[in-house]
């Protein structure tokens, strides 16, 4: 069995094993070493972000039952994409499927909060009151088939092995949970941390309703992107224990706190325009 058929026949296993792991890990972590009091407590929030975790997940399997593990073997099986044009050996196309499905995801990021129709949407990430880590995996069904869709392209047209797809998801999704994580990371550790990978610290800052600093740190395993491309903020302009947190205008609404209203929330009222859009006078108004 080869690593690519290894990982389509292993490929649910692998996810939930990881997912489970991860999120045991950040809960007792932030519990044991909070970096911000809690707005709401976790019965009200975990319930619906959970929520949209399961229903994103048989979503995705009821859409795309390939999946992006089965979709690269397909790939492969039919000689789409450069590396398989080019005969890249298996190791050297691994790692350069994983760095390339990472840049991507910080380029959809950023799209997401360029295209006004696209913010409405991530906005229910970002319109979570808190931030821990079931606000990693907090995304709406359509933002998840979109991202699916991208994920394809990019399969199809690189050739990424199967292998790299699954590690790659994997990584994000771990990381994902790592970084939205409200723990509490030395200064030191931080700082060295973030030379190859997104932290707490510095994801937070995305999540800030300043305009400025929710235009940066769009990164969401490695950080190199947002330093290349000028997105990067080394810090926001309150302590992290007192910046405002969310979406102005839908932040502490109801809507933003229960599963129907967050499936509900890209059709509701815009709020605060969407985010690259905003002013920096509407960041003044909600300072």
């Amino acid at each position: 069995m080869t690593f690519n058929e290894w990982a389509l026949a292993h490929e649910p296993a692998v996810r939930l094993s990881a997912f489970l792991g991860m999120f045991a890990l950040m809960a007792l972590w932030e519990t044991a070493a909070p970096r911000r009091a809690r707005l709401l407590p976790r019965r009200v929030r975990w319930l619906p972000n959970l929520g949209l975790v399961v229903l994103n997940s048989l979503v995705l399997r009821l859409v795309f039952p390939l999946a992006g593990v089965g979709f690269a073997l397909l790939a492969a099986d039919r000689g789409w994409g450069l590396l398989n044009a080019f005969a890249l050996p298996f190791w050297p196309a691994f790692v350069v499927s994983v760095i390339a499905l990472d840049f991507v995801i910080y380029l959809q990021h950023v799209m997401f909060h360029a295209v006004p129709l696209l913010w409405r949407l991530h906005r229910v990430h970002h319109a979570d009151a808190d931030f821990d880590v079931t606000t990693g995996a907090r995304f709406h069904p359509i933002e998840i088939l979109l991202s699916m869709l991208i994920k394809f392209a990019v399969i199809a047209v690189l050739g990424a092995p199967a292998a790299a797809v699954l590690v790659f998801e994997v990584l994000l999704n771990a990381t994902a949970m790592f970084n939205h994580a409200n723990l509490h990371l030395n200064v030191a550790v931080d700082r060295v941390l973030r030379r190859i990978l997104v932290t707490p610290e510095m994801h937070r800052i995305h999540h800030s309703m300043e305009v400025v600093e929710t235009n940066s740190n769009f990164g969401f395993n490695l950080p190199w992107w947002d330093r290349l491309c000028g997105t990067y903020r080394d810090s926001a302009r309150l302590p992290q224990e007192s910046m405002a947190i969310g979406v102005k205008g839908l932040t502490g609404s109801d809507a933003a706190v229960r599963l129907t209203g967050l499936l509900a929330l890209p059709f509701a009222a815009a709020g605060d325009g969407y985010a690259i859009g905003r002013t920096q006078e509407s960041t003044d108004d909600a300072r």
